[in-house]
C-alpha cells in the first residue's frame, strides 16, 4: 500500500508514456530475446493499462533476464503498424506482442515475420493470419451478454443510445455486431442514437452531448455502451437525476462504473460524486489489461521451445449489481477471493480498468497496472 499511495498522482497514460522509451541496456540485451510491442490507438485508459501490465511482466523476477522490450506506437493507422513491425523484424526481434489496429491489415507482414521465424502474439484484438497466436475473450459474448441483459432490464421494450468503440478494431466491430443481433430480435428496442467512442470517457462524454443535444435524457430509456457508463451516470446527476433515476447502463469495467454499482450505503475510502457507491443499474464487463502481458509470457515460453494454444480465449468477467465486491486493499488475496472493484482511495482515476486479476500471470496485480511495477 505505501508503494501505491506514493504514485498515486502518476496518471495511468503517464506512467505507460514513460514505458514507450523504456528498454534494457545494450549491454544486457547481447543475452536477451528482443521482444517488441507493437500498440496501435492509445488514446484511453485500457491501452495505458495494458502497456503497463506489459512492461512490469518484462521486469518482473523470472523475465528480467530473458526479455529486452521496446514499445512503439503506430496510432490508429494500418500503414504505419506495418511500417514498424517490418522495422522491428529488420532489427532482429524474436517476437512481437501486438494490438492490431485491424484483424486483417497486418496479414501480410505477419506472415512475413512468421516466414523469419518471428513469434507474433496478438492480445485483446485479433489478427487472422493463421500464424499469428491471439488472445482475447470472446468479443461476440461481450457484446451478446450485455446487450441480454439491457433487453431484459428494460422488459424487452424502450430507446436505447449504443457508443461504441475503435472503428476496424475486430473488438469493436464483434461486439457491436452480436448486441445489435440481439436488439433485431426484439421489435420493441430502438437504437435511437449510435455514436463511436474510441473507448474513452472523454469522447462517450463529448458523443452523449452531441445526442442530447436533440434526444434529451427523458427520451432514452438504456446505454449500451462500450466505454462511457461512468461518464453517462455522472451526466445524468449534472442533468439532475437521482441515484435512483440512472438509466441502465451495459458497459465496461471501469473502476469508477464499479464504484458506482455499489449499494449507496457501501463505506468507501476517497470518494467523491460520481465517484461514489449508488446503486448504478449496470451489467460491467472487460476485456481484461492483463492479456498482454500473459501474450508476453507465452512469447517466451514459445522462443523456449514449448507449445501454446495457437488461439486462447480468456474467460470473460462479467460482474452485475448482485455480484460486485470491493477490494479494500487490492492485494492479490482479496483479488483471488473475488474482489471486483477497488477503493478510490486506492485507484483515483476512474476510468482505470478493473479486471486485473488472472492465475495465469501472479507477476503482474495491481502496482503494474497502474504504474508499471511487478508482483515480484
Amino acid at each position: 500500500m505505501g508503494l501505491i499511495r506514493k504514485v498515486l498522482r502518476a496518471t495511468a497514460f503517464g506512467a505507460v508514456a514513460l514505458g514507450l522509451v523504456w528498454q534494457g541496456s545494450s549491454a544486457e540485451a547481447a543475452e536477451k530475446h528482443k521482444i517488441f510491442l507493437s500498440m496501435s490507438y492509445i488514446g484511453n485508459d485500457w491501452q495505458a493499462e495494458a502497456a503497463n501490465m506489459v512492461k512490469a511482466m518484462a521486469a518482473s523476477k523470472d523475465m528480467a533476464d530473458k526479455v529486452d522490450l521496446q514499445v512503439q506506437v503506430a496510432g490508429p493507422n494500418a500503414q504505419r503498424q506495418i511500417q514498424q513491425i517490418n522495422a522491428m523484424v529488420q532489427a532482429g526481434a524474436k517476437a512481437i506482442v501486438v494490438y492490431p489496429i485491424s484483424p486483417t491489415a497486418l496479414n501480410q507482414v505477419v506472415k512475413s515475420a512468421c516466414a523469419k521465424g518471428v513469434k507474433i502474439f496478438a492480445y485483446d484484438a485479433q489478427i487472422t493470419e493463421p500464424c499469428a497466436y491471439n488472445i482475447s475473450i470472446d468479443q461476440e459474448e461481450a457484446g451478446r451478454k450485455t446487450a441480454e441483459w439491457l433487453v431484459e432490464k428494460l422488459g424487452g421494450k424502450g430507446n436505447i443510445v449504443a457508443i461504441t468503440g475503435v472503428p476496424g478494431t475486430s473488438v469493436d466491430t464483434l461486439r457491436t455486431k452480436a448486441a445489435k443481433e440481439v436488439f433485431a430480435k426484439h421489435p420493441d428496442i430502438k437504437i435511437v442514437a449510435e455514436a463511436v467512442g474510441m473507448w474513452s470517457q472523454a469522447v462517450a462524454r463529448t458523443e452523449l452531448s452531441k445526442i442530447l443535444a436533440t434526444q434529451g435524457w427523458d427520451s432514452i430509456n438504456g446505454l449500451w455502451m462500450q466505454v462511457g457508463c461512468y461518464t453517462a451516470n455522472a451526466m445524468q446527476l449534472e442533468a439532475g437525476k437521482t441515484p435512483e433515476q440512472l438509466l441502465p447502463c451495459a458497459g465496461e469495467g471501469s473502476n469508477g462504473g464499479r464504484v458506482q454499482m455499489l449499494p449507496a450505503d457501501t463505506k468507501v475510502e476517497g470518494a467523491a460524486s460520481p465517484y461514489a457507491p449508488m446503486n448504478a443499474p449496470r451489467i460491467s464487463y472487460a476485456s481484461p489489461p492483463y492479456s498482454g502481458a500473459l501474450a508476453l509470457k507465452l512469447a517466451v515460453q514459445v522462443l523456449e521451445g514449448k507449445q501454446v494454444d495457437q488461439n486462447i480465449v480468456l474467460p470473460l468477467p462479467l460482474v452485475t449489481n448482485e455480484t460486485i465486491k470491493l477490494c479494500d486493499e487490492g492485494t492479490w488475496a482479496e483479488m483471488k477471493a473475488g474482489c471486483n472493484a477497488f477503493q478510490p482511495s486506492i485507484v483515483p482515476n476512474p476510468g482505470w480498468f478493473a479486471s486485473i486479476f488472472s492465475e495465469e500471470t501472479p507477476e503482474v496485480g495491481l502496482n503494474a497496472a497502474l504504474v508499471g511495477q511487478p508482483e515480484n
